[in-house]
Protein backbone atom coordinates (compact mmCIF):
# COMPACT_ATOMS: atom_id res chain seq x y z
CA UNK A 1 0.00 0.00 0.00
CA UNK A 2 3.04 2.48 0.56
CA UNK A 3 3.46 2.87 -3.08
CA UNK A 4 -0.43 4.49 -3.22
CA UNK A 5 -0.36 5.94 0.14
CA UNK A 6 2.92 7.75 -0.61
CA UNK A 7 2.16 9.02 -4.04
CA UNK A 8 -1.68 10.07 -3.54
CA UNK A 9 -1.03 13.15 -5.43
CA UNK A 10 1.18 11.08 -8.41
CA UNK A 11 -1.37 8.98 -9.03
CA UNK A 12 -4.33 11.60 -8.82
CA UNK A 13 -2.68 13.74 -11.50
CA UNK A 14 -2.04 10.87 -13.59
CA UNK A 15 -5.84 9.56 -13.12
CA UNK A 16 -7.18 13.02 -14.22
CA UNK A 17 -4.91 13.30 -17.43
CA UNK A 18 -6.67 9.59 -18.38
CA UNK A 19 -9.92 11.09 -17.30
CA UNK A 20 -9.53 14.12 -19.44
CA UNK A 21 -8.31 12.53 -22.06
CA UNK A 22 -10.55 9.75 -22.48
CA UNK A 23 -13.94 12.42 -22.41
CA UNK A 24 -12.16 14.70 -24.73
CA UNK A 25 -11.16 12.27 -27.21
CA UNK A 26 -14.63 10.29 -26.73
CA UNK A 27 -16.25 13.37 -27.82
CA UNK A 28 -14.20 13.82 -30.65
CA UNK A 29 -14.57 10.28 -31.66
CA UNK A 30 -18.66 10.53 -31.22
CA UNK A 31 -19.05 13.91 -33.10
CA UNK A 32 -16.41 12.22 -36.12
CA UNK A 33 -17.83 9.26 -36.17
CA UNK A 34 -21.56 10.14 -36.54
CA UNK A 35 -20.32 12.49 -39.12
CA UNK A 36 -18.67 9.77 -41.11
CA UNK A 37 -21.40 7.49 -40.72
CA UNK A 38 -23.99 10.17 -42.68
CA UNK A 39 -21.39 10.35 -45.34
CA UNK A 40 -21.12 6.54 -45.33
CA UNK A 41 -24.72 6.33 -46.32
CA UNK A 42 -24.69 9.46 -47.91
CA UNK A 43 -26.77 9.84 -51.40
CA UNK A 44 -23.74 11.93 -52.35
CA UNK A 45 -20.62 9.53 -54.14
CA UNK A 46 -17.80 11.77 -52.96
CA UNK A 47 -19.21 11.73 -49.29
CA UNK A 48 -19.10 7.74 -49.00
CA UNK A 49 -15.46 7.69 -50.73
CA UNK A 50 -14.20 10.47 -48.19
CA UNK A 51 -16.14 8.14 -45.35
CA UNK A 52 -14.86 4.91 -46.79
CA UNK A 53 -11.23 6.54 -46.92
CA UNK A 54 -11.76 7.24 -43.63
CA UNK A 55 -12.84 4.57 -41.84
CA UNK A 56 -10.41 2.18 -44.30
CA UNK A 57 -7.21 4.25 -43.17
CA UNK A 58 -7.76 4.40 -39.45
CA UNK A 59 -8.81 1.41 -39.27
CA UNK A 60 -5.76 -0.29 -40.60
CA UNK A 61 -3.22 2.14 -39.02
CA UNK A 62 -1.72 1.37 -35.66
CA UNK A 63 -2.54 3.21 -32.71
CA UNK A 64 0.97 4.18 -31.94
CA UNK A 65 1.75 4.94 -35.27
CA UNK A 66 -1.07 7.26 -35.55
CA UNK A 67 0.36 9.05 -32.00
CA UNK A 68 3.91 9.13 -34.30
CA UNK A 69 1.64 10.94 -37.26
CA UNK A 70 0.59 13.51 -35.35
CA UNK A 71 2.60 14.42 -32.44
CA UNK A 72 5.71 14.25 -35.05
CA UNK A 73 4.13 15.33 -38.34
CA UNK A 74 1.74 18.02 -38.08
CA UNK A 75 4.43 20.59 -36.21
CA UNK A 76 6.56 20.45 -39.76
CA UNK A 77 3.15 21.55 -41.16
CA UNK A 78 3.30 24.61 -38.59
CA UNK A 79 0.56 23.31 -36.17
CA UNK A 80 1.87 22.98 -32.86
CA UNK A 81 -0.29 22.26 -30.57
CA UNK A 82 0.00 20.79 -26.77
CA UNK A 83 0.81 17.44 -26.33
CA UNK A 84 -2.32 16.50 -24.97
CA UNK A 85 -4.59 17.98 -27.42
CA UNK A 86 -2.07 15.94 -30.21
CA UNK A 87 -3.58 12.87 -28.03
CA UNK A 88 -6.85 13.70 -28.20
CA UNK A 89 -6.93 14.17 -31.98
CA UNK A 90 -5.12 10.93 -32.57
CA UNK A 91 -7.34 9.01 -30.13
CA UNK A 92 -10.29 10.70 -31.31
CA UNK A 93 -10.00 10.14 -34.97
CA UNK A 94 -8.41 6.55 -34.52
CA UNK A 95 -11.49 5.63 -32.72
CA UNK A 96 -14.36 7.35 -34.87
CA UNK A 97 -13.97 5.00 -37.78
CA UNK A 98 -14.70 2.40 -35.51
CA UNK A 99 -17.78 4.64 -34.12
CA UNK A 100 -18.82 5.12 -37.80
CA UNK A 101 -19.09 1.57 -38.46
CA UNK A 102 -21.21 0.90 -34.75
CA UNK A 103 -24.21 3.99 -36.22
CA UNK A 104 -23.88 2.57 -39.42
CA UNK A 105 -24.94 -0.77 -38.44
CA UNK A 106 -27.42 0.85 -36.45
CA UNK A 107 -28.50 3.11 -39.33
CA UNK A 108 -29.08 -0.15 -41.15
CA UNK A 109 -31.48 -1.25 -38.87
CA UNK A 110 -33.70 1.34 -39.38
CA UNK A 111 -36.51 0.10 -41.76
CA UNK A 112 -35.73 1.73 -45.38
CA UNK A 113 -39.23 2.95 -45.66
CA UNK A 114 -38.87 5.17 -42.96
CA UNK A 115 -36.25 7.05 -44.75
CA UNK A 116 -38.53 6.69 -47.68
CA UNK A 117 -41.24 8.22 -46.01
CA UNK A 118 -39.19 11.27 -44.68
CA UNK A 119 -38.31 11.84 -48.43
CA UNK A 120 -41.81 11.99 -49.65
CA UNK A 121 -42.80 14.45 -46.86
CA UNK A 122 -40.21 16.69 -48.55
CA UNK A 123 -37.35 16.52 -46.06
CA UNK A 124 -34.11 16.81 -46.99
CA UNK A 125 -31.04 14.13 -46.46
CA UNK A 126 -29.51 15.97 -43.80
CA UNK A 127 -32.94 16.06 -42.05
CA UNK A 128 -34.41 12.64 -42.18
CA UNK A 129 -30.74 11.31 -41.10
CA UNK A 130 -31.17 13.54 -38.22
CA UNK A 131 -34.47 13.61 -37.21
CA UNK A 132 -35.73 9.98 -38.38
CA UNK A 133 -32.89 7.15 -38.72
CA UNK A 134 -30.06 8.17 -35.93
CA UNK A 135 -32.62 9.03 -33.54
CA UNK A 136 -33.88 5.21 -34.00
CA UNK A 137 -30.39 3.77 -34.91
CA UNK A 138 -29.25 5.11 -31.45
CA UNK A 139 -30.62 2.53 -29.44
CA UNK A 140 -29.22 0.05 -31.21
CA UNK A 141 -25.58 1.14 -31.36
CA UNK A 142 -25.37 1.93 -27.48
CA UNK A 143 -23.88 -1.54 -26.85
CA UNK A 144 -20.85 -0.91 -29.79
CA UNK A 145 -20.56 2.46 -28.92
CA UNK A 146 -19.86 1.79 -25.26
CA UNK A 147 -17.48 -0.71 -25.69
CA UNK A 148 -15.31 1.25 -28.28
CA UNK A 149 -15.16 4.48 -26.01
CA UNK A 150 -14.02 1.64 -23.25
CA UNK A 151 -11.31 0.41 -25.65
CA UNK A 152 -10.41 4.05 -26.21
CA UNK A 153 -10.10 4.95 -22.82
CA UNK A 154 -7.59 1.74 -22.59
CA UNK A 155 -5.88 3.22 -25.46
CA UNK A 156 -5.54 5.93 -24.20
CA UNK A 157 -2.55 4.38 -22.20
CA UNK A 158 -0.30 5.01 -25.50
CA UNK A 159 -0.11 8.37 -24.45
CA UNK A 160 1.87 8.37 -21.76
CA UNK A 161 4.49 7.65 -23.66
CA UNK A 162 4.72 10.52 -25.52
CA UNK A 163 5.12 12.68 -22.44
CA UNK A 164 1.36 13.30 -21.94
CA UNK A 165 0.24 13.05 -17.93
CA UNK A 166 -1.87 10.13 -18.00
CA UNK A 167 -2.43 7.08 -15.44
CA UNK A 168 0.34 4.70 -17.25
CA UNK A 169 2.63 7.54 -17.42
CA UNK A 170 3.44 8.04 -13.42
CA UNK A 171 5.36 4.25 -13.45
CA UNK A 172 8.49 6.18 -14.87
CA UNK A 173 8.30 8.66 -11.92
CA UNK A 174 7.61 5.55 -9.66
CA UNK A 175 10.43 3.64 -10.71
CA UNK A 176 12.98 6.45 -10.61
CA UNK A 177 11.67 6.52 -6.59
CA UNK A 178 12.69 3.26 -6.18
CA UNK A 179 8.99 1.52 -5.51
CA UNK A 180 8.55 -1.96 -6.90
CA UNK A 181 7.44 -2.44 -10.23
CA UNK A 182 5.03 -4.73 -9.24
CA UNK A 183 2.80 -2.94 -7.61
CA UNK A 184 3.15 0.21 -8.97
CA UNK A 185 1.45 -1.57 -11.64
CA UNK A 186 -0.78 -2.72 -10.01
CA UNK A 187 -2.57 0.47 -8.69
CA UNK A 188 -2.13 1.50 -12.33
CA UNK A 189 -4.37 -1.35 -13.35
CA UNK A 190 -7.06 -0.17 -9.97
CA UNK A 191 -7.07 3.44 -11.86
CA UNK A 192 -8.08 2.26 -15.30
CA UNK A 193 -10.41 -0.08 -14.02
CA UNK A 194 -12.28 2.51 -12.15
CA UNK A 195 -12.30 4.58 -15.34
CA UNK A 196 -13.86 1.73 -17.65
CA UNK A 197 -16.27 0.35 -14.70
CA UNK A 198 -17.51 3.94 -14.69
CA UNK A 199 -17.51 4.21 -18.30
CA UNK A 200 -19.39 0.87 -18.21
CA UNK A 201 -22.46 1.80 -15.86
CA UNK A 202 -22.63 4.82 -17.95
CA UNK A 203 -23.84 2.50 -20.74
CA UNK A 204 -25.47 0.33 -19.21
CA UNK A 205 -27.62 3.29 -17.75
CA UNK A 206 -28.13 4.27 -21.38
CA UNK A 207 -28.86 0.53 -22.10
CA UNK A 208 -31.44 0.27 -19.67
CA UNK A 209 -33.38 3.75 -20.27
CA UNK A 210 -33.31 3.73 -24.16
CA UNK A 211 -31.44 0.10 -25.68
CA UNK A 212 -33.65 -2.32 -27.91
CA UNK A 213 -35.28 -4.41 -25.94
CA UNK A 214 -33.89 -8.61 -26.16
Amino acid sequence: MDVLTQNWALYGRGLLGTVELTVYASLLALALGVLMAGFRVAPVGSLRALGTVWVTVLRNTPLTLLFFAVLLGLPRFGLVLPFQLFAVLALGCYTSAFICEAVRSGINTVPVGQGEAARSLGMSFPHTLGAVVLPQAFRAVIPPVGSTLIALAKNSAIAGSFSVVELLGTYKTLGELGYGVVWTFVWIAVGYLLVTLALSAVFALLERRWGVPR
